[in-house]
């Protein structure tokens, strides 16, 4: 399976952040999954890619010609796809991902995902959109989604295939229980 993950390209810091990414990459790679990811070679996304990479996995990265010209690429990947800009990078990323996970990132990270929250929503992706609430990370965005039901300008049915995962463990029930 292709996962598709989301990511910060800074460190952030708090330093769990990092080892996570790391046993993110390791999963990934010990059960057989393919990273997409956005190529660079910086932060939590570099850290992401080595470690899929030192766990002999598969790490593809969808790199836009602008991060390209500032030599922000990953070099050692299995796979590097060049876009010409944001759009063509995140549409390029949709369509290799059979799985779409959120850890824990910027407002990058949140444009991302939130784009496949809405196509989730509005059936024209059929894949889990997990969002991992590392340390309560995501808790904010998780009362959002819970009120715009509440409100009415959302209902359980769009949010179905949303779900909030917070530690690997659970991120391997959902992706199990999706394929089942």
């Amino acid at each position: 399976m292709k996962i598709t993950v989301y990511l910060g390209s800074h460190e952030g810091s708090d330093p769990f952040l990092k080892e996570a990414v790391k046993e993110l990459g390791v999963w990934i790679a010990e059960n057989n999954h393919i990273l997409v990811y956005g190529g660079s070679k910086i932060g939590l996304m570099g850290e992401l890619a080595d470690s899929v990479l030192n766990a002999e996995g598969m790490a593809i990265g969808v790199e836009p010609e602008f991060f390209i010209d500032d030599n922000l690429q990953h070099e050692n990947l299995s796979e590097l796809i060049i876009t010409s800009d944001l759009q063509d990078r995140k549409r390029k990323m949709i369509e290799l991902g059979d799985a779409f996970i959120a850890f824990p990132g910027g407002t990058g990270t949140l444009d991302e995902i939130t784009e496949i929250m809405t196509k989730v929503a509005l059936k024209q992706i059929n894949a889990p959109c997990i969002v991992y609430n590392l340390n309560g990370y995501y808790d904010s965005l998780k009362v959002l989604l819970d009120h715009m039901i509440e409100m009415g300008l959302s209902t359980s049915d769009k949010q179905e295939k949303i779900y909030f995962a917070n530690n690997l463990s659970e991120i391997d029930e959902i992706l199990t229980d999706t394929n089942e």
